[in-house]
């Protein structure tokens, strides 16, 4: 019986999600025949102080909206919640919810919850300005990364009139070193593409390839397609590679597969 030829057959390709987060990823890149080979830009972990945190959970239903820009935010809320007694599904009746992607929504529904707004463009731009009510007057809870993110949402808010508190529910940090299996691979010159997700996983992905590589590092991406997951990503890809060489339609891994297919 002949063997179907799925789309990603024979593509190699590199993944830069952190590693307690890509297998979802790399599941959906493997059923198209892709072989996937990780290297994880990024530790997440809570943030050096908790105290915010606490201070603005224990205050929750003073808000009018929570706003999560990513599944990581909601995961590490819910565990701080759960350790006072509480969970995020209970909090979500006097308190309406905001995500900016399909993922952090998908993150919300397991926990039984539905996202009150979700953009139609996955990108903050597009949460702000097509939000559904006026933020004049509004208290607004947005749980950020403590560094590297962006304070674009925020400032927005503020700008209209309303109350927002930022605080750190979690972390993002570098690891010490790219896998073995990858190494070997971009040495080899078997690498097709390279996909990222966020500016960070760009800038520590470069941290680490110069760490392992040396200074000539960028010589083992010519031949190798880089694929960026929306606007600030290329951005930063475009600061250190110095092309993107394909955005996704879609703001999400789904929209990173069809480019993947469709210029591999």
């Amino acid at each position: 019986m002949e063997q179907i030829k799925l789309p990603l057959t024979n593509k190699n390709i590199v993944i830069t999600r952190s590693k307690d987060q890509i297998s979802d990823v790399k599941n959906i890149f493997e059923k198209k025949g892709a072989k996937i080979f990780d290297l994880p830009a990024l530790i997440i972990q809570y943030p050096d102080n908790l105290g915010p945190l606490d201070d603005a959970l224990n205050q929750i239903n003073q808000f009018h909206w929570i706003i999560f820009t990513s599944s990581n935010g909601i995961r590490f809320v819910e565990s701080r919640l759960r350790d006072k007694g509480l969970c995020l599904k209970d909090c979500s009746k006097n308190l309406k919810i905001a995500v900016v992607g399909e993922k952090t929504s998908q993150t919300l529904k397991e926990l039984g919850i539905e996202a009150d707004y979700i953009p139609p463009d996955f990108i903050a731009e597009s949460l702000v300005i097509n939000f559904p009510v006026s933020g004049y007057g509004l208290k607004i809870l947005i749980p950020k990364v403590q560094s590297g993110g962006r304070n674009f949402i925020a400032e927005q808010f503020r700008n209209s009139g309303a109350y927002v508190l930022e605080v750190s529910a979690y972390d993002s940090k570098c690891p010490n070193s790219i896998p073995l299996e990858t190494v070997k691979a971009l040495q080899k010159k078997s690498i097709d593409a390279i996909i990222f997700s966020s500016g960070k996983t760009v800038r520590n992905s470069a941290y680490l390839l110069n760490k392992e590589f040396g200074k000539n590092w960028l010589k083992f991406f010519k031949d190798i397609k880089i694929f960026s997951i929306g606007p600030q990503t290329s951005k930063a890809c475009k600061e250190i590679f110095g092309r993107v060489d394909k955005q996704a339609s879609k703001f999400s891994f789904e929209g990173l597969l069809d480019i993947s297919i469709d210029y591999l």
